[in-house]
């Protein structure tokens, strides 16, 4: 597994290289000019000083010259300054880190518990009336925005009924009972989705596995039919959803973009919004690269956990 784990990360370097080239270069072609934000916020900039900090930043090299320098500062966790706040992108992205982890766990949780058992009970009661009102949750949970269902979570439970607050943050370390109320309804959109696929990908698994001859051997023994279930298919039939799992959480941190801009959440996709709109290139190119950093490590998160669902498999 050691040696697996290490191939796997050597694999990941030219895949590293080719997206944050790919993502610096397409970001620099883009119209607008991050020395005139710096420098001005939109107002007449003198000519030369303009190109002495082009210089300075090394704006006046060809790209590939400006990548090279960009991916040695940021191989020590040096992305420059922000030509918004002028803060070291570094500070800009641990304060606001913390927000999108906190509520993209507590999504992901939410996901895992209405995914899985709705998976298994659409699959043991197959055909039946909890098959069909699963499968239209988990057809609406893909077919629906969460745009559109964030919105009408909030005009229901903050607007109407005044259940919960309807935007903000609270870090669960210093207030837990407001932190919980404001990630309701942002876990709730999250986790939606999620089960949604979670769901389907479950169901799909469960009724192939039920069908299996050691399944069936298990209940001519007399086993309990919810150990049968519980232990033996669905060790089995996680097999493919944890592929599904561990792809939706590489997508977690790309797509909190509409869920921090509609639940006003300061996380790093409310940062990449305002990043992109100022032309703010250090603060984008340092959010991409953090992107695709956690795709690419949470592709090895599943495959670890494949070695440990099923013994069989063996990585050389």
């Amino acid at each position: 597994m050691t040696a697996y784990l290490v191939n796997r990360g050597l694999q990941t370097i030219p895949l590293l290289f080719i997206v944050t080239f790919l993502s610096f270069s397409l970001l620099l072609l883009l119209p607008g000019d991050p020395v005139t934000s710096l420098l001005s916020q939109g107002e007449a900039v003198d000519p030369e000083l303009r190109e002495a900090y082009r210089k300075e930043l090394n704006l006046d090299k060809p790209i590939p010259v400006q990548y090279i320098f960009w991916l040695g500062r940021a191989s020590v966790g040096d992305f420059g300054n922000s030509t918004q706040t002028r803060r070291p992108v570094a500070e800009e992205l641990r304060s606001r880190v913390p927000a999108t982890l906190q509520i993209g766990i507590a999504g992901f949780i939410v996901g895992l518990l209405i995914g899985i058992p709705a998976g298994i009970a659409a699959a043991v009661w197959h055909n039946s009336m909890i098959d069909r009102v699963v499968t239209l949750f988990s057809v609406a949970g893909v077919a629906i925005p969460g745009f559109w269902f964030g919105i009408m979570l909030i005009l229901l439970f903050a607007v109407k009924l005044h259940w919960l607050p309807a935007l903000g943050f609270e870090r669960i370390t210093d207030d837990p009972v407001r932190a919980l109320k404001l990630m309701i309804l942002p876990a709730t959109v999250i986790g939606w989705e999620l089960s949604a696929v979670i769901t389907r990908q479950l169901r799909s698994a469960m009724l192939e596995v039920l069908r299996q001859d050691y399944v069936r051997t298990a209940r001519a023994k007399g086993l309990h039919e919810r150990r049968v279930v519980w232990l033996h298919a669905l060790r089995n039939a996680l097999l493919p959803v944890v592929t599904v799992i561990g792809l939706l959480l590489g997508r977690i941190l790309a797509g909190a973009v509409v869920i921090e801009t509609i639940f006003a959440i300061p996380g790093v996709g409310r940062l990449l919004v305002g990043a992109v709109r100022a032309h703010d290139f250090p603060v984008v190119q340092a959010i991409v690269l953090m992107v695709a950093i956690s795709v690419v490590f949470m592709n090895i998160i599943t495959d670890v956990v494949y070695a440990v669902l099923d013994p069989r498999i063996r990585y050389s």
